[in-house]
């Protein structure tokens, strides 16, 4: 599974992981555009989630609904164990990609 992760999937499970117990979709869009300078609408992020979540690599679970939100719950989102995996198995796949590369200078 891991080698079939694509660049958004990863850096989406990164942000659920750099984000910890606040892992919820307007968090992770914001991480991403912070960190990785990625600009994402949030359905974007949510399909990436949810797809990651029928893949076994993020799970969620939503908190019960405020009034600071319309009564509407927050859904968060956790890396598996499998998901640790695969962002373990694609880092070190991209790693012996960039061994023994030099780009020079531009």
């Amino acid at each position: 599974m891991a080698s079939n992760l694509g660049d958004l999937q990863q850096l989406a499970m990164l942000a659920v992981a750099r984000l910890g117990d606040g892992a919820f979709g307007a968090a992770i869009r914001d991480e991403l555009l912070e960190v990785a300078d990625r600009r994402l609408e949030i359905g974007t992020v949510y399909v990436t989630l949810v797809r990651l979540e029928d893949d076994g690599l993020v799970t969620s679970h939503r908190e019960a609904p405020t009034q600071g939100r319309g009564g509407r719950p927050r859904r968060y989102f956790r890396l598996t164990a499998e998901g640790k995996v695969a962002l373990r198995a694609a880092r070190a796949a991209m790693d012996r990609m960039w061994d023994s590369v030099e780009l020079g200078s531009a």
